[in-house]
């Protein structure tokens, strides 16, 4: 059963055309890589079943009912979560008043203390930080607070914009072990774009190469993993 369907997907900012007919589909409980290199339209449609951009042209739906152009908000109480690129925590305010923050939608009311307890377990630094301004943390511990946050708001599908972007690769590798994590243990459905192709298509269970803001290749991820072409385009081998 597919959660997610993109069908004919059409993006464009101003005249420039950022996706270009872009169709995928995101089982449920499944790991869906996407990948391209700088400028192919990750991020754009990450944005855009976010709500965040709107389609000119196209379908989403999740769960059977049609999303495209919906606000963001209505996106979110759906069950779809953003851990945006960037991480885009709120600077002046504490990591508890961040994680509470997530906490807000209406699909999340009265589950605010279990699942604080939870990201607490996934997260202890969190917990020994919670009174500390989440601007003064380092870069791995905002990132698990953006994780954090994202999962109070009780989603079930996340969608990973970069997610290792500017962190060490020890902290690096804890990402992707919560993410395999929230996967395995939580039976969340996940969209990863990530700047990371070789770590991202052993994680995905399936995976799109985007180019141009076009789909030019998919396969499971360790088929594409092999292939020649995705190798010597995003691997560098």
């Amino acid at each position: 059963m597919s959660s997610l369907v993109l069908k004919d997907l059409d993006v464009f900012y101003g005249d420039a055309q950022a996706l270009d007919g872009v169709s995928l589909e995101v089982p449920q409980g499944s790991i869906v890589a996407i990948v391209g290199a700088n400028g192919a339209g990750k991020s754009t449609l990450i944005r855009t079943i976010a709500g965040i951009e709107t389609p000119r042209r196209g379908q989403i739906s999740y769960k059977g009912a049609q999303i495209g152009g919906l606000p963001s908000y209505k996106v979110c109480n759906l069950g779809i979560g953003q851990v945006a690129e960037g991480r885009q925590i709120f600077p002046s305010l504490s990591v508890m008043e961040n994680l509470e923050m997530g906490a807000l939608l209406p699909r999340a009311r009265g589950k605010e203390k279990a699942t604080l307890e939870e990201v607490f377990q996934l997260f202890p630094r969190l917990a020994e930080r919670r009174d500390q301004l989440a601007g003064t943390m380092s870069g791995g511990e905002q990132q698990m607070l953006a994780i954090g946050r994202c999962l109070m708001g009780q989603p079930d599908l996340i969608m990973f914009d970069e997610p290792s972007l500017g962190l060490a690769p020890a902290v690096v590798q804890e990402v992707f072990r919560i993410i395999r994590l929230l996967h395995e243990k939580r039976g969340l459905t996940v969209i990863l774009v990530e700047q990371n192709v070789a770590v991202s298509l052993k994680l995905a269970d399936h995976a799109y190469v985007l180019e141009n803001g076009r789909i030019v290749m998919q396969g499971s991820g360790q088929d594409l993993l092999h292939d020649d072409r995705v190798r010597q385009a995003y691997m560098g081998l």
